[in-house]
């Protein structure tokens, strides 16, 4: 068995990481067919895009430390979108859906950014220059989205689900 180390701790949560991006892909591609906001369909429909091109740096990272890109299965990210079948179930056809698909899909980008954040202060910490650079690239993609789901929460999705409960 390796030593415990940091070295071994990355790789474990690239791996990890690597799992929850395939499984939030599947997500966003259900989240897209259910969401009924054209701007929160969008929204789906372009950071799936873009989770494409995340798995592909994901596995540049582990080229980078010389293994097979692999997933571990990820217990955390399997909460989040069994969480968000449920909403879309209990809501389906309710102007409240969009609201409640966007809060999972909010869940999921925060997850991430917490594990990319971490994944590129190891690489740094580590001496890999090339996937502390992917890493960053990453994260800066999930804030990206994080902010612009929360603009449509504030400007769109969250109104729209109260003025039509009434």
């Amino acid at each position: 068995m390796p030593a415990a180390n940091l070295e071994k701790l990355f790789h474990d949560t690239l791996r990890d990481v690597y799992y929850a991006e395939k499984k939030a892909l599947q997500a966003l591609k259900k989240h897209a067919r259910a969401a009924q906001s054209p701007e929160l369909k969008q929204a789906f429909e372009t950071h799936r895009d873009e989770t494409e091109g995340q798995v592909e740096r994901l596995q540049r990272v582990f080229e980078s430390i010389g293994k097979r890109p692999q997933g571990k299965t990820c217990a955390a990210m399997d909460g989040i979108v069994e969480e968000a079948e449920e909403i879309m179930e209990e809501y389906k056809g309710s102007p409240a859906l969009d609201a409640g698909l966007l809060a999972a899909a909010q869940a999921v980008e925060h997850y991430e950014i917490t594990r990319y954040g971490t994944l590129a202060a190891w690489a740094r910490q580590l001496g890999n220059a090339e996937a502390e650079q992917l890493l960053r690239e990453t994260l800066a993609e999930e804030e990206k989205t994080d902010k612009l789901l929360t603009d449509l929460a504030e400007s769109i999705i969250n109104a729209a689900a109260e003025n039509q409960a009434a």
